[in-house]
């Protein structure tokens, strides 16, 4: 019975696992970036909206506050988002930043939606060259009884 000769080289296998714990690698990185980046979106929106929602609330210790005072206009609640964000510099901390901001006058609340492209640190081959993250917030003012 003749033995079979098992030689052969193990280089391929260990480039080929090396190759894919780095993308694991980049990916987990890039993974977190994203994150990091639409936590910091949810920051901004959160101002964002409190501020839009403030607005309806403007001058109450002066003139007191009624249910009527509470209406928000769309126009000047986007003005003031607009206002805030620009007076924290997201514009150029997320170049490419889109604002919406949609008011609902039945529950009195201002919802804000800001979309910025990320720029991943690493490039994986396949993946999105700017994919875009979104945080949403909202916030209402509201008279307690």
């Amino acid at each position: 019975m003749r033995r079979r000769d098992e030689k052969g080289s193990t280089i391929p296998l260990i480039l080929g696992l090396a190759t894919v714990l780095l993308m694991g690698i980049a990916l987990v990185i890039n993974a977190s970036s994203a994150y990091l980046q639409r936590q910091s979106l949810d920051t901004l929106a959160d101002g964002a909206a409190l501020r839009g929602a403030d607005l309806g609330a403007a001058g109450v210790y002066g003139e007191g506050l009624t249910q009527d005072r509470l209406l928000q206009e769309s126009g000047a609640v986007r003005k003031v988002v607009i206002a805030y964000l620009e007076s924290v510099g997201a514009d150029h901390t997320y170049p490419g930043l889109e604002v919406q901001a949609q008011v609902n006058v039945v529950d009195r609340s201002v919802t804000v939606v800001l979309s910025a492209p990320v720029k991943p640190p690493l490039h994986l081959p396949g993946s999105p060259t700017r994919p875009v993250v979104t945080a949403t917030s909202t916030a209402a003012v509201t008279m307690q009884e």
